[in-house]
């Protein structure tokens, strides 16, 4: 911030709260740390309603009494519904501030569930928009902005390639990107058939051409999402586009390669490794979650729900290390006249350990003793409530991440729904 005093004031609905330029700058709501990076007060008016420059003042005409439970939330990192107002606009205002749902406590989280399962989704968008900025549904802040020229043409593709639905082009571009997917997808598993030499060396020239094209379309719209991207570095960081440099790579070295007169099977082990990472194409399937509301909610749901995921891997784990190693002991180790040679290691108990208490059971490994039965009837039950726990948890993640996507989807219908019209 190039103006002002060093004491901001930030004035929600007539109660202010004052803090300095530092905490302003980390200041857990995004809406208000983006203060610090304004250098003009055009800018400031963007993210506030008014300001005062004498007193160095912003003004938001937002609900008092539901910021003090979002400042709560600032101090102790606990958020809970204001009493007595409706969920649904207090969640508005979470929006406005820069949270999200999965800010909110569990029986709250609930409630909200609940709330949005009663309601239509046209009530709900009318809620969700907040101000000049929207929060996106998925982390990301999505600026209704006044941009010309470059900016806004760079803006325009950058939405376009993602978000499918945000406009009629950007849906012809995802269909495009789709068969490409597929026709890519048949290609790699048609390439594992026992038949397809034969049929490759019959009609070698068509093989290449699809190849060809199909590698050219993700070159090329892999190259001009990294050109209009707002962020490069944190492009190249992003998983699904690591995954298609490394998917991409390995059709390029080959070509130079055999261009160069080394034949594939002369490449040995980078040869093994070059196959290892064409496979890696398969990956390109998770292209389909920018299309699809439920591969979506999968990824967003697993995002969110890490720590869980992490406890749940947690119990298996330990479970695994006792029911092995008992197993081993009463099947092998205590030699009483039967040996499984199955159980001869822990590592190899540990097989049956997790077919087991997945309910799996392929009936490959089982003990033969009594007690490595009853040892194998604890590890089913055992399992079975295990993986009950987090479950809970974890739908409920779910749920929530599901009613928010179809939150965004409708936005952005009715959207492309103005933009037919006009």
């Amino acid at each position: 911030m190039k103006f002002g005093k060093s004491i901001c004031v930030l004035n929600v609905g007539g109660t202010r709260y004052a803090f300095t330029r530092d905490v302003i700058r980390d200041f857990p709501l995004r809406r208000v740390s983006r203060l610090h990076a304004c250098a003009t007060e055009k800018d400031v008016l963007e993210l506030c309603d008014d300001y005062d420059r004498e007193r160095n003042e912003f003004f938001f005409d937002r609900h008092a009494q539901a910021f003090v439970f979002i400042m709560l939330y600032v101090r102790s990192g606990k958020l809970r519904f204001v009493p007595g107002v409706c969920e649904l606009s207090f969640y508005a205002e979470m929006l406005y501030w820069g949270l999200e749902s999965a800010h909110l406590d569990s029986c709250c989280q609930k409630r909200l569930d609940e709330r949005l399962s009663e309601v239509g989704l046209s009530e709900q968008v009318a809620d969700v928009t907040a101000g000049e900025e929207t929060r996106s549904l998925v982390g990301e802040p999505v600026a209704v902005m006044q941009l010309t020229g470059r900016g806004k043409w760079l803006e325009r593709a950058r939405r376009a390639f993602e978000e499918p639905n945000s406009s009629l082009g950007a849906q012809l571009l995802a269909t495009v990107s789709v068969v490409f997917v597929i026709v890519s997808m048949v290609m790699l598993c048609a390439s594992t058939l026992p038949d397809w030499d034969t049929a490759k060396r019959n009609s070698v020239e068509e093989h290449r051409i699809v190849e060809a094209v199909c590698i050219g379309w993700f070159t090329a719209e892999c190259i001009l999402r990294f050109l209009v991207a707002r962020d490069k570095w944190d492009f190249l960081r992003q998983p699904l586009n690591i995954i298609d440099v490394v998917a991409i790579t390995p059709y390029y070295v080959t070509m130079t390669m055999a261009r160069a007169g080394v034949p594939g099977a002369g490449l040995g082990v980078a040869g093994v490794f070059l196959r290892a990472l064409r496979m890696m194409r398969v990956f390109w399937l998770m292209k389909l979650a920018r299309h699809f509301l439920g591969l979506q909610t999968l990824g967003l749901t697993l995002r969110r729900c890490y720590r869980e995921m992490v406890m749940l891997m947690v119990f298996v784990c330990v479970a695994m290390a006792i029911y092995s190693a008992l197993a081993q002991l009463l099947e092998h180790g205590l030699d009483l006249g039967v040996r499984n040679q199955d159980y001869a290691s822990i590592p190899a108990a540990a097989w049956w350990v997790i077919i087991s208490m997945t309910t799996v059971g392929y009936g490959d490994v089982y003990p033969i003793t009594v007690g490595g039965r009853v040892l194998g009837g604890m590890c089913v039950v055992s399992g079975i409530v295990l993986l009950a726990l987090p479950i809970t948890f974890i739908y409920h993640s779910f749920v929530q991440c599901y009613h928010e996507l179809r939150l965004r989807s409708a936005r952005y219908a009715r959207s492309l729904s103005a933009e037919m019209l006009q």
